[in-house]
């Protein structure tokens, strides 16, 4: 089942309709969507190596704004959507470790935190309930996503058939470890 998936997403990773998922699962992850884009993401530049540095620009354009969303729902529906969606991923207690250092360090906070494996929809609606400055948070947030994805793409772009080559033989193996590296961002973001 798992090749089949992952043949499936080849197969449609070069077609228009998956830049419109990307878009949307960008945008949506960095706000209230659990999955990252990483798999479909990567899945497309490994279908199309030539696109690598459109499909950079892309998720970091729409994760940067759907952060913007992710800020507003911090800073003005807190009490509505961005309590309940902290609640949901169980994310109370780091919501709450956040607060300790964030107003001298909130552009730290953002860009490094934006380049882990946590859920970037945390750092963006915590930057909203702290009021970070909305230039701050932008800057901040285009240098963090953007170097994340722009990264990938470096790799995938210049190692791309090895990489294909290693993920083809081991997929069990690599579908184990970017799950483990989801579950271990929230993780991290629950206990540490």
């Amino acid at each position: 089942m798992l090749r089949k998936s992952y043949d499936w997403v080849l197969a449609h990773a070069g077609t228009p309709k998956a830049r419109w998922m990307l878009i949307a699962i960008s945008f949506a992850e960095s706000s209230f969507f659990p999955l990252p884009p990483d798999p479909l993401y990567m899945a497309m530049i490994l279908a199309r190596v030539q696109d690598a540095w459109k499909l950079a620009f892309i998720c970091t354009f729409s994760s940067v704004v759907g952060g913007i969303l992710g800020y507003y729902i911090g800073f003005a529906l807190y009490e509505t959507a961005g309590e309940w969606i902290i609640n949901t991923y169980g994310l109370q207690e780091s919501f709450q470790k956040f607060q300790a250092g964030f107003d001298k360090w909130g552009f730290w906070i953002v860009a490094l935190k934006g380049l882990t494996p946590i859920p970037y929809k945390v750092v963006t609606i915590f930057s909203g309930v702290a009021k970070l400055d909305v230039s701050t948070f932008l800057i901040a947030s285009l240098i963090a996503r953007g170097f994340r994805f722009y990264l990938v793409a470096a790799l995938l772009r210049f190692c791309g058939p090895q990489i294909r080559d290693i993920v083809e033989k081991h997929l069990g193996l690599v579908t184990l470890i970017v799950l483990a590296a989801i579950i271990a961002g929230f993780f991290l973001v629950k206990y540490i």
